[in-house]
């Protein structure tokens, strides 16, 4: 067959049947592999829907310039629609994204800005707001908005849900995928829900991301948001795309075992797929070790290709400084915490707390640093020995709040960081922060490295 232009390739990918990872479940689990797709991503699907859509309605006119903040795949799918319609594109990108993603785009003709990823959605440097000003100061451009573009989740209730409702013969019963901006999810969900009610919806989290906790409660926890690493998958914000009422469960995955995950896709199954895949696939054979009986099929969808990640999971070295490959020799961060008492609970002090206040709390509870809150988040940090440097040089500093002389914030890492990796973040003497699975906070000093590594 001979297709007019790359983007008509885009759909159709195959399911697979998993043979090793599902051992132990006694329902089938399938995979639909995005990566057959000619941007290597699913997210081709909604970037040429957006476009399209777009200029139906007049929003794109030619010779225009595509505008958008994108962890990747998505900046792929529109650049393959630019190049193929004659626009320019201009994607902003958290630097938390691969290198491989950054070069991928802009092998493509994108120019590619990259921004903090530790800042909030309003704040002016984040890869959300500065995509806004371009499109506000650009002439003739375009911004897709893939979180609260509505031809996201069409894109996926056009095509994704019924090629898996079509290749399975109906027989689907369960589909799980990671949720990021929504749309696969929740275009996929909707269309099988509406085929049969018998189907369930299992949506993916990551530890640091809003969505499992505001299913659950209908808050929005500011407190759930919290630096993670996985790309791809979960959120600080609320897009429009994702259809919360037809996500049955959300499962959160850690860092470690959607890395993990992801190269077991490769190496037992042959499947050479991104970390968010990782994300998906264990968390949905989690839920299924539980829930899927003989007779039913689950289908997870894996968004991406493994060649965006080489740098990352698929790179020993960049494992094991996160701690995430085994290694028996150290202990872990969690390890660390575990065997604290449950009633535990971090010392910290208030951005408007006096400095002499904050002083006496040090001496009080034999501590020499200690977390400065705000509104419930950690926002920096105060050290006797600085506290001390600074009262010597000006006595009266003890009468100021603690938000005028604080330090940087301690940073948060893994909770399966192993103690080599600890020691090696652990900034003089500055100590390191660490959420439990019950979401409490715990901070890790240079005595509880040394304390665990004696052991």
């Amino acid at each position: 067959m001979i297709y007019n232009s790359i983007i008509e390739t885009i759909g159709n990918t195959p399911l697979v049947r998993l043979n090793k990872l599902n051992k132990g479940i006694e329902g089938e689990v399938l995979v639909k592999v995005e990566y057959f797709n000619p941007g290597n991503s699913m997210k081709d699907r909604m970037a040429v829907k957006m476009i399209e859509d777009a200029e139906k309605d007049g929003l794109l006119k030619p010779g225009g310039t595509i505008i958008e903040g994108t962890s990747g795949n998505t900046g792929m799918g529109l650049a393959l629609a630019a190049v193929t319609k004659g626009y320019k594109c201009i994607f902003t990108m958290a630097d938390k994204q691969s290198k491989e993603k950054i070069d991928i785009l802009r092998a493509v003709g994108a120019e590619v800005i990259v921004c903090p990823t530790n800042v909030s959605p309003e704040d002016p440097r984040s890869y959300y707001a500065v995509a806004k000003k371009l499109n506000e100061d650009i002439p003739n451009s375009f911004y897709p908005n893939q979180y609260d573009n509505l031809s996201n989740w069409k894109a996926h209730y056009e095509t994704t849900g019924p090629e898996i409702w079509k290749d399975t013969d109906g027989a689907v019963t369960h589909f799980a995928a990671g949720v990021g901006t929504g749309g696969s999810m929740s275009g996929t969900a909707k269309f099988l829900k509406e085929q049969s009610e018998k189907v369930v919806s299992v949506g993916i989290d990551t530890y640091g991301s809003v969505f499992k906790k505001y299913k659950e409660t209908g808050e929005f926890d500011e407190n759930e948001v919290y630096p993670y690493l996985t790309e791809g998958i979960g959120e600080d914000i609320l897009p429009k795309n994702v259809n919360f009422s037809v996500i049955d469960h959300f499962i959160k995955v850690t860092d470690k075992d959607a890395a993990v995950m992801t190269r077991r896709l490769a190496r037992e199954e042959g499947l050479f797929v991104g970390w968010s895949c990782g994300s998906a696939v264990h968390g949905a054979l989690e839920y299924a070790k539980e829930n899927l009986k003989k007779g039913e099929v689950m289908v997870i969808l894996l968004p991406d290709h493994g060649t965006r990640y080489l740098g990352k999971v698929y790179n020993d070295d960049w494992m094991r400084n996160h701690g995430f490959l085994e290694d028996k020799a150290y202990g872990t961060a969690r390890d660390i915490v575990s065997g604290r008492d449950d009633g535990y609970q971090l010392v910290v002090v208030n951005k408007t707390d006096k400095i002499k206040d904050a002083i006496a709390l040090m001496n009080d509870k034999s501590v020499s640093q200690i977390p400065v809150m705000e509104d419930g988040q950690v926002i920096g940090s105060i050290t006797d020995n600085k506290l001390l440097l600074k009262i010597i040089e000006d006595p009266e500093l003890k009468d100021a709040t603690v938000g005028q002389v604080m330090e940087d914030s301690m940073h948060f890492v893994a909770l399966d960081s192993t103690l080599d990796v600890l020691s090696s973040m652990v900034e003089r003497e500055k100590a390191v922060l660490v959420r439990d699975d019950l979401h409490r906070v715990h901070i890790i000093t240079k005595h509880d490295i040394l304390t665990a590594i004696t052991k």
